[in-house]
């Protein structure tokens, strides 16, 4: 398990679907599914999002998705996920971004 994935363990999801748990305890990254990918490849560590049980089980398609939502907003809120948890990675300094951490 890398630093990024290890990471994720206690903090709060960051895909935040409604209906969301927020519960730290079942926090894992996540990791972003592309065409081409698997279950058994997974996309680099920085394509994923801190994400609890239940969102990741929509995510993953494992639960429907909440009333009102599609595939589409779905997808759209574990991007967004995926975001918060790339700015999370920059702040706690697991993973730089040129000159002053692309500032």
């Amino acid at each position: 398990m890398s630093k990024i994935t290890e990471s994720a363990n206690g903090k709060a999801c960051t895909v935040r679907l409604p209906g969301c748990k927020m519960d730290n305890e079942t926090t894992v990254h996540a990791h972003l599914r592309m065409a081409g990918t698997g279950m058994a490849k997974k996309e680099i560590d920085i394509l994923g999002a801190r994400s609890c049980a239940y969102c990741h089980d929509v995510v993953d398609g494992r639960r429907r998705p909440p009333d009102g939502y599609e595939g589409r907003d779905v997808d759209i809120a574990f991007h967004e996920g995926i975001f918060r948890t790339q700015r999370q990675l920059i702040e706690e300094g697991l993973v730089k971004i040129g000159g002053k951490n692309g500032k």
